[in-house]
């Protein structure tokens, strides 16, 4: 499996890895090319991650495979800062990849950009109950399930972040979400405990209904939100990175 490249003529353009939804079990770079498009409209070089899907790749195997290639578009001469971005089960893997690369001494990161990030294994939001979502034909409790058949790899920081215990020392966050957004609890949850151990957070909730995450993976004409990323994303991954 090989990351597909959206390029830009601009050597020192941001680079990005970026990782699809899917549940874990659903999806390939073209189902996320909605956002791969606006992360290159902002400016960035986009590297789009088909990642080994569960039940028949389970955790950490999405996670490791992406991290090796992520340390191989370590930043040479020339080349501009690098990012992590994803959303729902991609947003999982970006916000595990940010962890591992602070614990393995690198790749450095400029910042990780989460776009309705599933970081709950319980799935008992009150975000998730408001879309009658919950445990029993769920497609996010059902794609838990798949990637994470042994009970104790919800324990571990890299399958869960939300729940991770040591925050402080990650790069800064960009989070998408909005009010119709199953994900949104959590999304917010885990921007606010970046915020309690210092890490720098911009958070976006779109105030109008979105179809997030589904609407991520849908085709067709452009998504009515699609205007309203394109500013904040341009913003984040061309801000200076001395600046707060």
């Amino acid at each position: 499996m090989f990351p597909s490249t959206f390029r830009t003529p601009t050597l020192t353009a941001p680079q990005v890895l970026h990782l699809h939804g899917g549940a874990f079990v659903i999806g390939a770079p073209p189902g996320g090319s909605r956002v791969a498009a606006l992360l290159k409209q902002a400016g960035a070089c986009v590297h789009s991650f088909d990642y080994p899907l569960a039940p028949a790749h389970p955790f950490p195997q999405a996670v490791e495979s992406a991290y090796a290639v992520l340390a191989g578009m370590q930043p040479k001469r020339r080349c501009g800062p690098l990012f992590v971005a994803g959303e729902e089960a991609g947003g999982n893997l970006a916000a595990a990849l940010a962890l591992m690369a602070r614990d393995r001494g690198g790749p450095m990161l400029a910042g990780q950009i989460l776009l309705s990030p599933m970081l709950d294994v319980c799935v008992a939001t009150a975000s998730l109950r408001d879309a009658r979502a919950g445990p029993v034909g769920c497609r996010w409790a059902d794609g838990w399930r798949k990637y994470l058949p042994r009970a104790s790899d919800a324990t571990h920081p890299y399958a869960t972040p939300g729940s991770a215990m040591r925050l402080a020392g990650l790069p800064r966050t960009l989070l998408l979400t909005s009010q119709d957004d199953p994900l949104r609890d959590e999304t917010r949850a885990y921007a606010q405990r970046l915020r309690d151990e210092g890490v720098p957070v911009d958070e976006l909730v779109l105030p109008f209904a979105t179809g997030f995450p589904v609407a991520y993976r849908e085709s067709g004409n452009e998504a009515p939100w699609a205007e309203a990323l394109r500013e904040p994303l341009r913003r984040f991954l061309n801000q200076d990175p001395c600046q707060p």
